[in-house]
């Protein structure tokens, strides 16, 4: 037996639970095909789980692109949905869409191993230029808590600043003065802080600018059209980064740092 297809075989067998949903929310009541109408999107994460559970991994695919396409987002539905693309052996797609649930959940240590796994099966091998430290932090402060959550503690801390800020002002006391002043100093830094986390989830989360190759291979080019010089050859699975769009070609950069243009149709964003 050719050994990449054992060792294909030992992986997608490691690959076997799905997650179930710990972050219900509010969706449009769109009806999923297939399934009683009358049913919650609970329900329904519930039912595609006990389908993957049994093998009836297309039947669970479906009824969890359904539930996502009718606007629910979460790491687990993305890690389900990878996961059975997994065992579809659409590795492009598992990755893809571990990658958005990573996003959403970075600590995860399922989304990390499942990557980590599809990884060993992409083609493409680079050296990788590692992140600056503090970026790396950064990034992964922002992603603990939702958009939404880190703006609500930033108005929060910002009234508390007023709060105090009034204090400072207004009493006639110098213990209070001073107490009122350095609190309403540290919930000022709090809620400037948490703003700027705020808007560094939604980007990364909504505008990550980052990408999947789906074409089985595809030519890096020079520049924007099929004109342009060869640079180098992608295949499904690699991840790469966006950094410009003239039309319908995205230019992108490579791990190792190389950059080239490729036709949007060959990649899928995360």
């Amino acid at each position: 037996m050719n050994i990449r297809v054992f060792i294909l075989i030992f992986i997608v067998m490691t690959v076997t639970h799905a997650k179930v949903m710990t972050q219900p929310v509010t969706i449009p009541d769109v009806p999923v095909p297939g399934l009683n109408d009358d049913l919650s999107p609970e329900e329904r994460f519930t039912r595609a789980s006990q389908l993957y559970s049994s093998g009836n991994y297309e039947e669970a695919l479906e009824i969890w692109k359904n539930l996502r396409q009718t606007g629910y987002r979460s790491a687990e539905l993305d890690y389900n949905i990878g996961n059975a693309y997994f065992k579809l052996n659409n590795i492009a797609a598992a990755i893809l869409f571990w990658e958005r649930a990573r996003l959403l959940k970075p600590g995860d240590d399922d989304i990390r191993y499942n990557l980590q796994i599809a990884n060993t099966l992409v083609v493409d091998k680079f050296e990788e230029i590692p992140e600056l430290f503090f970026i790396e932090w950064y990034n992964f402060l922002a992603l603990i808590a939702s958009s939404n959550l880190w703006a609500g503690i930033s108005v929060v801390s910002f009234l508390g600043f007023l709060l105090f800020l009034s204090l400072y002002l207004y009493s006639s006391k110098y213990k209070l003065k001073v107490a009122g002043f350095w609190i309403a100093v540290v919930l000022f830094f709090i809620s400037v802080s948490s703003l700027a986390l705020s808007a560094r989830n939604k980007r990364l989360v909504y505008d990550s600018r980052q990408a999947v190759i789906f074409a089985p291979a595809i030519n890096g080019k020079s520049s924007p059209d099929d004109s342009g010089t060869d640079l180098f050859l992608l295949h499904e699975g690699t991840k790469v980064f966006v950094e410009d769009k003239v039309g319908e070609w995205y230019e992108i950069r490579l791990s190792d740092g190389n950059k080239g243009w490729i036709p949007a149709s060959a990649m899928e964003i995360i």
